[in-house]
């Protein structure tokens, strides 16, 4: 019998997605406006009626495409619990941007104006790379060991998300505490409350009343009027940025090479709770919608975002994409940011930080072949070094001691502070190297790793030889592009890979396989 039932575009899952988009854009959102308004003094007329309105059309885009996506999925499958893709803000793209590119290319020229126009320059030029990932992606998705795409994600979700969640719970005990014991009642217990009410559902906006009662949050609509962009003189801005950012495409490229790898391994994070979106498609719709983002003034790129499963578990389906994508659109166009930073506490996003990056590490675990855990493992470890990098650097900046160059290409500190780090018991030591392209090094080492367990030494060769490859242009291992033939990370690359060919040509001479082996 056909099922007849239609995928609902609005259900009592799509609050607690609904949260977990607005509340993490609005975060990324505050931290843009701080750094342009407050830091760089940009004018209001560039922050709120270019950027943020540019960057509000980029997501609506995002939303609306998506839903557009998982109703397709639905229809093709005839099933009604499709999740839509979560998308948003690039954190990681958009720190890079904002302090990599922007910042000191405002301190340079001193011209406001012209640092936005870089800014929508190198966000469209993004755009482009992430398209482009849209036709290599398959390929990658093909012959990258699905632990390995699983295992960067989940590595990522909990360094960053995971440990943000639990302090900020724990930071406002009151509030946190009451919402994380709601919420998990629901996400990880499998409770509902009377008519099917979801625990989590009432944790977020119980959350919200209850924080408004003890005053920790409050209602604020100041800085609320219309700002519609002006995509005529984002299209000049354009055109003027594309010379001055030149000497930074050797940060933009590798950025928005690491955003499409983060859009893969989500839609494959996807696929893994069961919903086969395509990784291609869902790779040229993150490039077109940074591009219109950058005409339409915005400077930030879009991307899919982590969490999917976690969505799936709490039954949400495509309304928080396209509401999340008109609200978010409504608010960059009317200044409705202030309102919503000003009601949310933090504890209700750090609730949707946890859930989601718990259910992306168990999923990565579920869906893989319980041999290749080793290598979800290992490929979650260099994640930690961005995190590492970002906390000791920022520390130690108290100190107006801040990163630079090194010979060996690397971005982090001299022989003398080096060793003070070091001589203090911080673990610093070869987080620099880790730190660069760290989501591409998880992809090496753990399919190098399950290539290993899988006794298939002359894949393992080419997971090496592609890490050399990588660490001669600068993708990992260096704090930019360029040419490093001689770099030590080139060579010891091409050391595992000429190991690993003759073990294998020379399989039943030099090595012997134990039978049945496990080496847990």
């Amino acid at each position: 019998m056909q099922n007849t039932s239609k995928l609902k575009l609005f259900t009592k899952g799509d609050i607690g997605g609904l949260t977990y988009i607005l509340a993490n854009n609005i975060v990324n959102y505050i931290i843009v406006i701080a750094t342009l308004s407050g830091v760089l003094k940009w004018p209001k007329e560039l922050v709120y009626g270019r950027v943020i309105p540019g960057m509000s059309i980029g997501l609506l885009c995002g939303g609306l495409y998506y839903t557009y996506m998982a109703i397709k999925l639905s229809k093709k499958e005839g099933k009604v619990d499709v999740t839509a893709l979560p998308s948003g803000v690039s954190t990681p793209a958009m720190f890079v941007m904002l302090y990599g590119i922007i910042m000191p290319l405002n301190y340079a020229i001193k011209d406001p104006y012209l640092a936005w126009s870089a800014g929508v320059a190198a966000c469209f030029i993004g755009g482009f790379v992430e398209f482009c990932g849209g036709i290599i992606g398959p390929f990658m998705k093909k012959y990258i060991p699905r632990a390995a795409l699983l295992g960067t994600v989940a590595g990522i979700g909990f360094i960053w998300m995971a440990t943000q969640g639990v302090f900020d719970l724990f930071g406002d005990p009151m509030v946190g505490l009451p919402v994380l014991l709601v919420g998990f009642l629901g996400v990880f217990g499998g409770y509902l409350f009377p008519k099917r009410i979801p625990p989590f559902a009432v944790a977020i906006v119980g959350g919200v009343i209850y924080a408004l009662v003890l005053g920790r949050t409050h209602i604020d609509f100041s800085g609320v009027g219309l700002f519609a962009p002006n995509p005529a003189d984002s299209i000049k801005a354009l055109l003027t940025g594309f010379k001055l950012i030149v000497p930074y495409l050797s940060i933009i490229i590798p950025v928005s090479i690491y955003n499409f790898i983060e859009t893969m391994d989500n839609v494959e994070a996807a696929n893994a709770a069961g919903d086969n979106y395509s990784v291609r498609e869902a790779q040229f719709a993150d490039g077109i919608n940074t591009m219109i983002s950058a005409i339409f003034g915005g400077v930030i790129p879009n991307t899919i975002w982590l969490g999917h499963a976690g969505l799936k578990k709490t039954g949400a389906t495509v309304g928080f994409s396209w509401l999340g994508g008109i609200l978010l659109a409504l608010s960059g166009l009317f200044g409705l940011f202030t309102f919503f930073s000003a009601l949310v506490p933090p504890a209700i996003a750090a609730i949707t930080y946890l859930w989601c990056s718990i259910v992306m590490l168990s999923q990565a675990y579920y869906a893989c072949d319980k041999k290749h855990f080793a290598g979800i493992g290992i490929a979650m470890v260099p994640p930690i070094a961005d995190f590492l990098y970002t906390q000791i650097t920022g520390a130690v900046g108290l100190a107006d001691i801040y990163t630079e160059t090194l010979p060996t290409g690397l971005l982090g500190y001299g022989n003398e502070v080096t060793s003070r780090l070091l001589a203090s018991g911080v673990m610093w030591n070869g987080v620099p190297a880790v730190k660069a392209g760290a989501i591409v090094i998880g992809l090496i080492i753990g399919s190098l790793t399950i290539f290993i367990i899988d006794r298939r030494l002359d894949k393992a060769a080419i997971a090496c030889f592609m890490g050399a490859v990588m660490s001669t242009f600068g993708f990992i291992h260096s704090a930019g592009l360029g040419f490093y033939p001689t770099s030590p990370f080139t060579i010891g690359y091409l050391i595992m890979t000429v190991i690993c060919l003759l073990l294998h040509m020379n399989r039943k001479k030099w090595i012997q396989e134990i039978e049945n082996y496990e080496y847990v």
